[in-house]
């Protein structure tokens, strides 16, 4: 799973865009939300089997796979030339294979559920990100607020939770928070795609692709081939991760940010982690401690804030 990529946005003129979106919107944005929430739960599953970058590789080939044949399916052409395919290897690299390999890192040794928390702390670097490297993306207060109320969730969640004696481990927790920050720094990156005017299906086609080049042979390198002994359940896990939470979400995550565009799909950061933290509940027994329910409330504030929404509502 993924924060949604604020660098594939529709170009501008393509399609007339909601600002409400219909029930079938909600329907697919709460299908999106179960399935990205899902990916957490799959990978718990898959590092019980198989090693960290094998896991990240074969879900990003597998997904890579998927969207070719999207493209091929529906016409679609992929851009040529040195340039662009250079810029889909750092979008592979920043937006791909360096958070989805801390994300399963980190899995190895700290719940689903608290994974997913932390992984949607992603629009506060957003926030911080656009502010230093985006000229035409200026904070507001209420931005800023929402950053400094969202790091402080993840500031007592951690915190609060090692006083208590039972802390998670530190450092994947921090390489959680290291994903978060690869994604905001992909987002900010993979603004040119949308310039340059290249379709983003392709772009999410081209990062793939990119990032299946990088680490197939690193995970051949450090884990070899998987023999016989990886369980049936294992397989499912990874194959369902590529094709369900990665192909297909990226087709759903498109579908509805050219009809609602990108503010609506943000709401899916809300999302992702209840249906997570349900499912490593239900099916795996992790529980979250207190400072985890404190860290929650903030994190979901601190982007109430960023998202700006109910207080509009509220002045209206």
């Amino acid at each position: 799973m993924k924060s949604p990529p604020a660098s594939l946005e529709l170009p501008a003129p393509q399609l007339a865009i909601s600002a409400r979106m219909a029930p079938s919107d909600w329907a697919q944005l709460l299908l999106l939300s179960l399935i990205w929430g899902g990916s957490f739960f799959l990978i718990a599953v898959a590092v019980k089997g198989l090693p960290v970058l094998t896991i990240v590789a074969l879900r990003v080939s597998i997904a890579a796979l998927v969207l070719w044949g999207v493209l091929l399916v529906t016409g679609r052409r992929m851009p040529r030339g040195r340039a662009v395919w250079a810029s889909f290897a750092v979008m592979g690299l920043a937006n791909n294979a360096i958070p989805f390999s801390l994300i399963v890192f980190a899995q190895t040794q700290i719940p689903s559920g608290l994974a997913s928390i932390l992984n949607a702390t992603t629009p506060l670097w957003t926030v911080l990100v656009s502010a230093i490297f985006l000229s035409d993306e200026p904070p507001s207060a209420a931005k800023l607020g929402g950053v400094v109320l969202g790091l402080g969730g993840v500031a007592v969640m951690m915190g609060l939770d090692s006083l208590a004696g039972h802390g998670m481990a530190l450092l994947p927790q921090m390489a959680m928070l290291g994903a978060a920050v690869s994604y905001a720094l992909s987002g900010a990156y993979g603004r040119r795609f949308s310039r340059m005017g290249i379709d983003p299906m392709a772009s999410a086609t081209g990062m793939l692709t990119a990032s299946s080049v990088m680490l197939i042979p690193m995970a051949l390198a450090t884990g070899g081939i998987p023999g016989p002994e990886v369980a049936l359940h294992v397989w499912a896990a990874v194959a369902t991760l590529g094709i369900i939470c990665t192909g297909f979400a990226y087709v759903l995550f498109f579908g509805i940010l050219g009809r609602a565009g990108a503010t609506n799909i943000s709401l899916v950061t809300f999302l992702v982690p209840v249906s997570a933290i349900m499912l490593g509940w239900l099916f795996l027994g992790e529980k979250l401690s207190f400072a985890h329910g404190i860290g929650i409330a903030m994190i979901a504030g601190g982007l109430a804030l960023i998202d700006g929404r109910l207080a509009a509502r509220r002045r209206g």
